[in-house]
């Protein structure tokens, strides 16, 4: 669980404001909040009832853990999805050793590319894959069920969707980068080695000959992950500030002057997550997560439990920044 704020022992109100003052005043003078001027603006504001839909939509797949028919039709309308809107779309299939067996999964990091190419790109990204087993369900009987996974990837990758609409109705003034990845959740519990394997892959060979990402120089990577529930409370995840502090501080800053009050300027704890591979490759990486959630691997976590204006708050600063890019 998330380790409470002192200053959230307030009156919440109060206590929020107090964290912001201190964040304010404890940005260092390499993290100061600038922005690049650009003409370019979004064609359309991010809709948190659309990607509300984009939730409902995946999950109508059911499960989508590797090899399971769902993730396969996932895949497919992603694909689709890009060139329906006449983005750039790449698959990047890689084969590995099963862990708890002795077959071997196929696995595809999915991206789709917005903007102009080449120079300093976003990356921004999200896992499609969910949990074949919900192993911290309340009822023992449940635990061997796979999970539907509406919070726990379907969030993330219905703002990226979204967002991509936004993206090809009004390109960038540089390159975005959605990335899509697999194998996130398919450790069994206490086994790192067997989580974010698509991420693992994709930190080692991003730059590979024919990897849409190697054409340029990231500045970036923003992970979104469990980010749809209602009351949402995105702390500042310790990996990413301990790694990445101007990355993770200029992202939180920016919230702050959209006035998006879901993003909270506190420490949060660490979560071994996508983005971690990026950091441990020198690659600047914050993850918006809010792991306060009772029902995370279990069978409760379903589309109802997901709240149209908590992925407006996420929607809206992500958008802002493809526009008017952070500058350090």
């Amino acid at each position: 669980m998330v380790c409470k704020n002192w200053l959230l022992r307030l009156d919440p109100t109060l206590g929020l404001i107090l964290a912001w003052v201190w964040f304010l005043l404890a940005l260092s003078p390499t993290a100061a909040l600038t922005v690049e001027p650009t003409a370019v603006e979004p064609a359309v504001q991010f809709s948190g009832e659309q990607a509300l839909a984009l939730i409902e939509y995946q999950c109508g797949f059911g499960p989508r853990y590797p090899g399971s028919e769902g993730i396969v039709l996932l895949r497919r309308a992603i694909a689709t999805h890009a060139d329906s809107l006449g983005l750039a779309f790449t698959s990047l299939c890689f084969k590995q050793d099963d862990p708890y067996s002795d077959n071997e999964l196929e696995l595809c990091n999915l991206i789709i590319s917005a903007g102009p190419p080449g120079g300093t790109r976003l990356w921004l990204g999200a896992h499609y894959d969910t949990r074949p087993f919900c192993d911290r369900d309340p009822d023992p009987s449940r635990r061997q069920e796979p999970l539907m996974g509406a919070n726990d990837g379907a969030s993330g990758v219905a703002v990226l969707l979204h967002l991509a609409e936004i993206l090809a109705a009004a390109p960038p003034p540089r390159g975005v980068d959605l990335i899509f990845f697999d194998g996130e959740d398919y450790g069994r519990e206490g086994d790192l080695h067997a989580y974010c394997l698509g991420s693992v892959h994709l930190a080692r060979s991003w730059q590979d000959f024919g990897n849409p990402l190697a054409i340029g120089q990231p500045e970036g990577l923003i992970l979104l992950d469990m980010i749809g529930k209602a009351n949402l409370s995105v702390p500042m995840e310790a990996y990413s500030y301990q790694a990445a502090p101007g990355w993770t501080k200029l992202v939180f800053a920016r919230a702050l002057e959209l006035g998006l009050f879901a993003f909270q300027p506190i420490r949060g704890q660490a979560v071994y997550d996508d983005h971690v591979p990026f950091l441990r490759a020198g690659i600047p990486a914050v993850d918006l997560i809010d792991f306060n959630f009772p029902e995370w691997h279990t069978t409760g976590d379903l589309p109802s439990l997901c709240a149209a204006e908590s992925l407006t708050q996420v929607g809206e600063l992500i958008t802002d920044i493809c526009y008017r890019p952070l500058v350090r």
